[in-house]
């Protein structure tokens, strides 16, 4: 299914009262379904949380001195520590928000969604984190530059790992 009708999905959600959308066509499919807007953010880490026990055993183990806990209100431009503890370069940390797999372009023989050096606007996709069967586009919160993507296509992701820094 093409990412532009999933986008038009996901616009529709928004815009209407429905909680759940499914749309067949053929053998593909697509579910899509919100979450109420008075649930606090932490009951969707929670949610979260049993998926990383479950991952391969060659995903890396969390290493709490490396990697700090993320602010409370927001995500900070001032954390410059990556996965592995490596500094990060100086801008804006676009982090992960939930537990998947990173992929840079919308299918194998696709460009990559953007490259270090391009511009963009904010709501642009940059990739897209695909989490129990859902692929869930990642979009740029501010404008700028993209001067890093720190996640290969295919990876596992955790929640709150930083995915591309924008300056």
């Amino acid at each position: 299914m093409d990412l532009r009708k999933i986008k038009k999905l996901i616009d529709l959600l928004d815009e209407s009262n429905l909680a759940e959308i499914e749309i067949k066509e053929g053998e593909e499919s697509v579910r899509l379904s919100r979450m109420p807007k008075n649930m606090p953010m932490q009951q969707m880490t929670y949610a979260a949380a049993p998926a990383q026990a479950a991952a391969p055993a060659h995903v890396e183990a969390p290493r709490p001195a490396a990697h700090p806990p993320a602010p409370s209100a927001s995500h900070s431009d001032t954390a410059h520590i990556g996965k592995g503890g490596r500094e990060l370069p100086d801008g804006h940390v676009l982090r992960s928000p939930m537990v998947g797999t990173f992929y840079a372009s919308p299918n194998p023989e696709s460009p990559p969604f953007v490259k270090v050096g391009q511009a963009v606007k904010a709501g642009d996709t940059l990739a897209i984190i695909e989490a129990m069967k859902m692929f869930n586009p990642i979009e740029a919160d501010v404008s700028g530059t993209v001067t890093a993507v720190l996640a290969s296509s295919g990876q596992p992701i955790e929640f709150d790992e930083p995915l591309f820094v924008i300056s």
